[in-house]
């Protein structure tokens, strides 16, 4: 594995001889081992072929021919036949299987960054801020990216500035490259009509953008200790905390899980799928073994006063994918030594829920997101 302190870089055939660059890739994909050089002359036929045996296009044109070429290359991915799953756990395992070969497809057309992040392609657009806020300060030397990587970190330098709506706070949340974003509101609203056991104290685990934070700021909880970590949502967290005027009542700690002592409210929004994520930035939707979710319940009651509250909130999506089921969290609830108190429930309001093209639609269709109350027994 390549460490931090000596990237990965990437080789491609040059008329005076090979040159090499540092490779950036924040989902940890590998450098393409076969490159070549492409323009505007490349056809999206020729680009799409490449594309699929696995050579990179390291393009040399007008930035949006590059950016059309990528839609055409994404067109060409779409007709293909998909295949169907016999059960919903094989539609899913068919589902990730097509999206990972999608990304490394869709993630063979790279562009050159300049040492200060500038593209020196015609019709470029400033990327300069948007790749500071994703990769750091510039570090003087040239690099290169995929063009798909690229849009993706414009896109979230956009929400970041844009912020994300949160009618239960009458606030917006700005959520950082690489947080997970709240843009599924179903959550945010079972904490937000949960009856709170207490207003001295509580713990957010996990806090992420910090929007269940201040959330429970707002409710009128007077001392709340955020936790996570993740640097990117540490510092996510802080910032939109102290714009919303929370700093004073959250406390952000880096810790994984629990901060030490006891309080009567404990929240925690684990991920929801039980599966590996195929990249660093998946970690929010997918948690191998059920970790997090296993070492909250299990470290619930050691973090628990006296009549105090944990609050789970998970989706039963991966029961209906058959990668989890009832039972399974019910023992695991009752083996923590803990009870449940009560049960609030809300159905997903996002549009994959209605969408009957997306192969896992049975699944979205079917989903409830559920605040469970836990006490210790």
């Amino acid at each position: 594995m390549t460490s931090a302190a000596t990237p990965a870089t990437i080789t491609w055939p040059e008329a005076d001889g090979p040159r090499t660059a540092r490779w950036r890739s924040e989902a940890a994909v590998p450098p393409p081992k076969r490159v070549v050089v492409a323009d505007d002359r490349t056809t999206a036929d020729s680009a799409y072929r490449l594309a699929c045996e696995g050579t990179a296009l390291l393009w040399r044109g007008d930035f949006q021919n590059a950016r059309q070429l990528l839609q055409a290359v994404t067109r060409r991915l779409e007709r293909k036949p998909r295949k169907q799953g016999a059960t919903p756990l094989d539609a899913f395992n068919l589902h990730r299987q097509a999206q990972s070969q999608r990304a490394r497809t869709l993630g063979m057309i790279l562009i050159p960054l300049d040492a200060d992040y500038g593209i020196s392609l015609r019709r470029a657009p400033d990327v300069r801020q948007a790749c500071e806020e994703a990769y750091g300060p510039a570090v003087d030397e040239a690099s290169v990216v995929s063009l798909r990587e690229l849009l993706g970190l414009i896109g979230a330098h956009e929400w970041r500035k844009k912020g994300v709506e949160i009618p239960a706070l009458g606030e917006r949340i700005h959520p950082h490259y690489g947080v997970f974003s709240p843009v599924r509101g179903e959550y945010v609203d079972l904490v937000a009509r949960a009856p709170l056991p207490a207003l001295d104290k509580a713990f957010d685990i996990g806090t992420g953008t910090g929007v269940l934070a201040a959330l429970l700021a707002k409710r009128g909880v007077q001392k709340i200790v955020a936790t996570d970590q993740d640097p990117r949502a540490l510092a996510c967290a802080s910032e939109n905390l102290a714009r919303l005027g929370y700093a004073q009542q959250v406390e952000i700690v880096q810790t994984d899980l629990f901060p030490q002592g006891q309080v009567p409210l404990v929240v925690c929004n684990p991920p929801w799928v039980p599966a590996r994520p195929a990249s660093p930035l998946e970690y929010a939707v997918y948690d191998p073994d059920s970790r997090m979710l296993l070492g909250f319940l299990n470290g619930l009651a050691d973090h628990l006063s006296p009549g105090g509250e944990g609050w789970l909130i998970i989706s039963d999506f991966a029961e209906y994918l058959g990668l989890r089921s009832r039972e399974w969290l019910l023992a695991a609830i009752d083996n923590a030594g803990l009870s449940v108190a009560g049960r609030e429930d809300i159905r997903p309001r996002h549009p994959k829920a209605s969408d009957r093209n997306d192969p896992l639609h049975a699944a979205r269709a079917a989903e409830v997101t559920s605040l469970w109350r836990l006490k210790v027994r």
